[in-house]
């Protein structure tokens, strides 16, 4: 089991930040401690395989939503897809991936789908599928191997609401951005045209974009968060948000956004090395509001070294009514690696002041 400090040194930390301390002595701040009520059945492979989820929030009956995450085990590679009680309902058959994504009701022919995507990272291609609800299931609906330019590593989406147009994006360990569109082929299938590059001094991974303000965050593992502009035809340099310091401890993994209106919000990372995860406001200019940790409960352990991470506002079902917070637990006390979740209003409400929590505004749409 894994044991966790609560500390409130808010001066020594000023104290050790003004005098250059090394970041490995630096002492972070913990706001706030809360339990996974739920977990998933673990993954196949013994060894780090798992590392990503998305959730798929169903249109109509929130406990039939499903969480998907990956599998990078070398022998049964794929996307794990689990039901909000943690039973694993299907699996891909595709060759590992590190990350997954989704967006809603991509306009296919005559039909309208909710489309994951995933970098393949034997082939170096990009993974497109739709969700079957009914089934349960990812359908391939890639128009044909999708030949990436980079090294696959971390992948994420963004919809470009006032157009309705989809984008993939990928990257790799030198620092390197592709942004795809994404199309239908005419056939029933969906193709991809890379419109943009970026280049990033270090490895990057974890990825988000915000739909509705229209900005892409980029985690560069070593350094800190980056802010572009995610319109594919902008020349904006990119912002540094947070770096390595007293909110972020490297690597700085996984990264998602909590919708709670149309411009409010949390942009949220998985801060890998002191197990934690920073919270900053999604307008503005990102301010920092505080850090939290998953921590043992009498049923289900704490996580630590989280790769990826996902936050959802909407109703999953009875038992997350207000919302999840989805992370990948490098280290599962009942064996292999798996996925811990968090009802959201737990972690709204150890914060002071209560962070916001708003269950009606549809990712959705």
């Amino acid at each position: 089991m894994k044991n966790y400090i609560k500390i409130n040194l808010t001066f020594i930390l000023g104290l050790l930040i003004l005098f250059g301390c090394s970041q490995d002595k630096i002492v972070r701040v913990t706001d706030a401690y809360v339990n996974a009520t739920m977990e998933t059945e673990p993954v196949t492979g013994r060894d780090d395989v798992a590392d990503d989820p998305c959730v798929w929030v169903h249109p109509t009956s929130p406990s039939l939503s499903l969480i998907i995450g990956t599998d990078k085990d070398e022998n049964y590679p794929g996307l794990r897809v689990y039901n909000m009680d943690g039973d694993q309902v299907f699996t891909t058959n595709n060759e590992k991936a590190n990350n997954v994504d989704i967006r809603y009701g991509m306009k296919v022919g005559s039909n309208v789908y909710d489309i994951v995507t995933t970098g393949l990272r034997v082939s170096n291609t990009l993974g497109v599928y739709r969700v079957d609800g009914k089934s349960k299931s990812l359908i391939s609906i890639a128009a044909r191997k999708i030949s990436l330019g980079i090294e696959a590593y971390g992948s994420c989406m963004y919809k470009d609401i006032a157009t309705n147009t989809f984008y993939a994006i990928v990257n790799d360990k030198e620092g390197n951005v592709e942004q795809y569109k994404l199309f239908d082929n005419g056939s029933g299938k969906v193709d991809a045209k890379l419109v943009r590059t970026l280049k990033l001094p270090g490895q990057l991974e974890g990825c988000v974009a915000d739909d509705i303000l229209g900005y892409l965050y980029l985690g560069e593992e070593e350094h800190g968060i980056w802010k572009y502009n995610a319109n594919p035809n902008s020349l904006e340099a990119g912002v540094l948000i947070d770096s390595i310091g007293p909110n972020l401890a490297a690597d700085v993994e996984g990264l998602t956004i909590y919708y709670s209106s149309k411009t409010t919000g949390y942009l949220i990372a998985s801060s890998q090395g002191d197990n934690t995860y920073a919270i900053y406001t999604r307008e503005g200019e990102n301010k920092f509001v505080g850090r939290f940790a998953i921590v043992d409960s009498e049923q289900i352990d704490g996580t630590s070294s989280t790769d990826g991470i996902d936050v959802c506002n909407m109703s999953l079902g009875k038992n997350f009514s207000q919302g999840a917070f989805i992370v990948q637990d490098d280290e599962n006390d009942k064996g292999k690696q798996n996925f811990k979740v968090v009802p959201w209003e737990n972690i709204a409400s150890s914060f002071s002041p209560p962070l916001s929590n708003n269950n009606k505004w549809s990712i959705r749409h």
